[in-house]
Parts: C-alpha cells; structure tokens; sequence
C-alpha cells in the first residue's frame, strides 16, 4: 500500500531565519511598509528595557531594603526580570498566546540562559580585555546578545 504524503516540511533553521526576516505583514506605518520582524524586534528590545528596569529595582531593593546577600539579589533580581520578559513577549511581541505556556517558558528561560552567558563573555572580554569601564561594557554587552535572544526566542521559544 502507498505511503501517505505529507503537506508539510520541516525547512532547516537558516531557511527559516531567511524567511522570517523577509517577510512581511501588508501592514502600513507612517505611509510605509515596513516588515513585521523589525517592529517586533523594537517590541522586543522594548520588553527587554522594562526587563533590566525590573532587574534593577529588584536587586536594589532585595539588597538595600531587605539585606539580602547581593549575590543571592542578582538571582532573584535574574528570574523576576525573566519572568517580566516572558509575560510581555509571549503576549505583546510575539502574540503566542495559542501555545501552552510552561513548554515556551521552559524554551524562553534556556535561550535567556544562552544570552546571559554570551553576554557575560562579551563583557568579561571588554573589561579584562579591552579595558573598558565596566557599565559601558555592561551595556555593549547586554546589545551585542539581544539578537542572539531575540532569534532564539523567535525561531524556538515563540515558533509559530
């Protein structure tokens, strides 16, 4: 008996990434038409502004007001800040809302893990390194991983 065919193929990843990037929504902004991807990257960049505003308070806080070992803060200040990133993307950048929430959470906190430790080694080399100060290299670091976040949470964390 003959195989059934299927009407779907998996395209490899750079495929994917070539099409996501070209593709657009026939929305128009301003009179122009701009591609869907750009927008959602400056959604993006936009939730991982409130993300390291969140950090910040948090850490503060746990530190300043409720005493806790700083470096205990950085984890606690790191998973509330995810957990703000991941609520405003799933809903605001990506639209996701149709997937179950624990397997993209579970997705989204890998690929932040994979971020955080691109980043970290951006700025250990830009300090050690290169010499610089550490809140500029702090902030060219946090820069130089969000495409690598905003890829991996868009062709895995948030796949369509």
């Amino acid at each position: 008996m003959p195989e059934e065919l299927s009407s779907t193929v998996e395209l490899p990843a750079h495929a994917r990434l070539r099409h996501g990037v070209r593709r657009t929504r026939g929305r128009f902004l301003i009179g122009i038409k701009r591609p869907a991807n750009w927008l959602q990257l400056l959604r993006f960049g936009m939730v991982g502004a409130s993300g390291y505003v969140v950090n910040l308070v948090v850490f503060a806080i746990s530190v300043h007001l409720l005493s806790i070992d700083y470096r205990i803060a950085s984890v606690i200040a790191f998973v509330v800040a995810v957990l703000n990133n991941f609520w405003w993307n799933r809903h605001w950048t990506f639209g996701a809302k149709q997937a179950h929430p624990v397997g993209q959470a579970i997705r989204f906190f890998a690929v932040s893990l994979i971020a955080f430790g691109f980043s970290l080694g951006v700025l250990v080399f830009l300090v050690d390194g290169v010499g610089l100060d550490k809140v500029l290299a702090q902030s060219i670091a946090v820069v130089c991983a969000m495409p690598l976040s905003f890829l991996g949470q868009k062709l895995w964390s948030f796949k369509a």
